[in-house]
């Protein structure tokens, strides 16, 4: 096993333990009643007005973020890492 698999298995390792855990942390997203999923869920209350600078929304942006620094470490330790392997043996044979 190279060195780049070892580091890039150890960082998906991690950050998919992180995205459990934020995961976890979060509340649910259940609806209170019935007529707030037919008439769209209005609220007006102060909660529903700074819904943006909560912790849900903050666990929320994390775990989005979290993700997708999973995506492109898991491409590039598929894809792009072992092409540029491919390319430097290639020149140096």
């Amino acid at each position: 096993m190279e060195i780049y698999e070892i580091i890039c298995g150890a960082v998906v390792l991690l950050l998919a333990l992180l995205i459990i855990i934020l995961c976890l942390m979060q509340d649910d997203k259940a609806q209170d009643s019935m007529t707030a999923a037919l008439g769209g869920g209005i609220n007006d209350s102060y909660f529903g007005q700074n819904e943006g600078n909560t912790r849900e929304a903050a666990l929320a942006k994390l775990t989005k973020i979290l993700g997708i620094i999973a995506f492109v470490v898991i491409v590039a330790m598929n894809i792009v890492i072992p092409w540029i392997m491919t390319l430097v043996q290639s020149g140096t044979n």
